[in-house]
């Protein structure tokens, strides 16, 4: 083929952040399937500098810039490699990428489909055995020896009966032990020669076995579930079976051949043993609980996520996680390496999209309709940037069931009137806030309070309410959302599934809102976030709306982060106001009076949120529920963590597959069920509307 060509020339090859990027002669070998580099051309004639096979690659354009793309070998090895310019980028990657796949389809010609071999691990033993020091001559037939498990001729299975489930389980941890054995054995074998470890159908296998383990999961879950309506009579109508999370973690099964620990109870933890042993959160009080804001402390945690370490040396982690996946698969229920996560909660990620309160206290002081929806998307685009923790694209804790989330945030008022760019004196007397004195008849304080409570309301779908307010300016917002993520080949999605609604009391108007998508990209890499999609706000009271475009980087060219947007009035489809610039640092508003303003988020300052100790936490906010997993990713002690995190998510299983059992439906703490979505149990409209009648009867 004219494709098939041989092709060489200067790269810039990124070698270690010491030494940086470095010229160096490449050549493509179409007839070895390699990639070779050299010093220099003139060194062409000797011994390369490095190899890579290609069969087996992955080829990766990078989103960072039109330039760089990426080499990812099947032994874990990677090159970050960058062209002069596109153009010339362009050819090396579809070179790469058609020798890549003619050399990854000739190996699959030349071996057996794994539905012709014959595996089985019965004479194995363990992974630490020394069966599993395998001679280069065996192959893959000899080493896995793996039959099926066949009854005695004559005999017949026995109908199952609802008592004999203590027999299936006990059969079933057998079939988890020998899972366990087959994965450290193919982690085992060595990344290179003619049987490693990265063989495209050991890796199926792996992934086929775990589906089955979770899969026959699922079905005992099912034959409890019948079994218990025996006992009762029959399942009542309208009852669903819930599918269970995976049993098996991922996490687990991802350790670079290093044989997982699965101690006995008394070995674990006092706090491992203390997160199991939790009581059913139904049998804690349910009742919501009022919490004071004196008794919250200024935030002095600062967890930014900045730390490379982890994700580079658990390449090769990834790298197997990505090889169970497909395209479009929901992520929902995969339980995804501990090395990843962020040292907070989802729920109080929500929390710090409020760290401007200054910008959100000031929109109901907007002196026109006009001038409120511009305020409201002013704070809109302001809250993501801060809602990111460092430049590193790391996942939140899934909250479990029944987390909940308090903090608020003291604005004092005369920064609050400066930022609003109005005189608190000029506003009209039907304006005018009249401050409430406390029993010693002294008056309030002179900051506003803004307090915010999120509620992990559902598990499967995975749904989160938050509510905040600011009483003393009689506005608050009232949010649920549905996180639902997919693997995207080189990136991963999170569509934000829900509705926000901004309440300004004050004028009697309502703004409605969605969120954008979330991208992890260059996951192989240096994964980092990117927004997307297009939201809308609306007032209908008013006839103003909103629509914002949050922008994907192009293929070739164009920026990062980049957002425009126009608000306008739907009667006279009049655009009053547009927006461009990045999310995440300059902003740029444009009126139609011609006037131009730049909102600069890195100069923005940030009000430390107020939360309460840990020690006067209840044992389901998310501080307190997570605070073992964070102090072990804070210390860098990866195993533990995941222990501590397999802990929680097992007595979630364990508490969920009771309440199925007893037909105990769930109950929330402080968000309550509204058609599609939830709305906070007592919010500031309905405290409002009752002290304005009692007010009207007493007069």
């Amino acid at each position: 083929s004219d494709h098939m060509e041989n092709i060489c020339g200067y790269l810039m090859k990124y070698t270690n952040l010491v030494t940086g990027w470095q010229y160096r002669y490449f050549v493509l070998n179409n007839d070895a399937g390699l990639l070779e580099y050299f010093v220099n051309e003139q060194s062409r004639h000797l011994k390369p500098r490095g190899t890579l096979q290609l069969a087996g690659a992955v080829i990766s354009p990078s989103d960072e810039d039109s330039h760089t793309f990426t080499v990812n070998a099947a032994s874990g090895e990677q090159y970050k490699l960058r062209a002069t310019d596109a153009k010339e980028r362009q050819h090396w990657v579809s070179r790469l990428q058609i020798c890549t796949q003619h050399h990854t389809e000739a190996i699959g010609k030349n071996n057996p489909p794994l539905k012709s071999r014959s595996f089985s691990l019965a004479s194995q033993g363990s992974a630490n055995s020394p069966g599993v020091q395998r001679r280069p001559s065996q192959n893959a037939v000899s080493f896995f020896n793996v039959g099926h498990h066949r009854l005695p001729t004559g005999k017949r299975v026995p109908i199952m009966q609802p008592d004999h489930l203590v027999d299936v389980r006990e059969m079933m941890s057998q079939a988890e032990g020998q899972q366990r054995d087959l994965i450290r054995s193919i982690e085992c074998l060595p990344a290179s020669g003619h049987l490693t470890s990265l063989d495209q159908d050991l890796l199926m296998l792996k992934a086929t076995s775990m589906a089955t383990m979770n899969c026959l999961n699922d079905c005992f879950h099912i034959l409890q579930l019948q079994h218990a309506s025996q006992q009762k009579g029959s399942l009542p109508a309208g009852t669903t079976i819930s599918w269970l999370e995976p049993k098996i973690s991922l996490a687990n099964h991802f350790k670079n051949g290093a044989a997982q620990n699965f101690p006995a109870e008394i070995n674990k933890p006092a706090s491992v043993r203390e997160e199991q042993s939790i009581a059913e959160p139904c049998q804690l009080t349910r009742e919501p609980e009022e919490i004071n804001p004196d008794e919250e402390m200024e935030d002095i945690c600062d967890d930014k996520e900045d730390d490379l370490g982890a994700v580079e040396e658990q390449r090769s982690v990834i790298l197997h996680l990505l090889s169970q996946l497909k395209l479009g698969m929901d992520l929902t229920r995969v339980v995804l390496p501990t090395f990843i996560l962020e040292k907070r909660s989802l729920l109080e990620m929500y929390a710090d999209f409020m760290s401007h309160p200054d910008l959100f206290i000031a929109i109901t002081n907007g002196s026109s309709p006009e001038e409120r929806m511009i305020r409201f998307v002013e704070y809109y685009l302001t809250s993501f940037h801060e809602g990111r923790k460092g430049a590193i694209a790391k996942k939140p804790y899934n909250p479990i069931i029944g987390e909940t989330f308090h903090c608020s945030w003291r604005m004092p008022k005369s920064n609050v009137a400066i930022d609003a760019g109005t005189n608190p004196s000029a506003h009209s007397p039907s304006e005018q806030v009249t401050l409430p004195k406390d029993p010693d008849g002294q008056a309030e304080p002179d900051y506003y309070t803004v307090k915010f409570v999120a509620e992990q309301v559902s598990h499967h779908p995975p749904v989160s309410g938050f509510y905040a307010e600011c009483v003393e300016r009689n506005m608050c917002v009232n949010a649920h959302v549905w996180t639902k993520s997919k693997f995207l080949g080189m990136s991963i999605g999170v569509t934000m599934v829900g509705e926000g609604v901004l309440h300004l009391l004050e004028h009697g108007e309502e703004y409605t809102f969605s969120l954008p998508c979330a991208y992890a990209r260059s996951i192989l890499t240096v994964p980092w976030v990117e927004l997307g999609g297009k939201v809308n706000i609306n007032c209908a009271k008013t006839g103003y709306s909103a629509s914002i475009n949050f922008h994907t980087k192009p293929f070739y060219g164009g920026k990062l982060h980049r957002v425009t947007g126009e608000v306008k009035q739907n009667m006279t489809n009049t655009v009053v106001c547009r927006v461009q610039g990045e999310w995440n640092s300059v902003l740029e508003f444009t009126y139609s009076n011609g006037e131009t303003k730049y909102v600069d988020l890195t100069k923005l300052s940030v009000t430390r949120k107020r939360v309460r100790p840990l020690e006067k936490q209840g044992p389901f906010e998310s501080r307190r529920l997570w605070q073992h997993v964070t102090e072990s990713l804070r210390d860098g002690d990866i195993d533990k963590a995941t222990e501590h995190k397999r802990a929680l998510e097992e007595r979630q299983r364990n508490e969920e597959r009771l309440r199925a059992e007893t037909e105990t439906p769930w109950c929330t703490k402080y968000f309550l069920k509204d058609g599609d979505g939830w709305v906070y149990h007592k919010p500031l409209w309905k405290t409002v509307s009752a002290a304005q009648t009692q007010q009207t009867d007493s007069n």
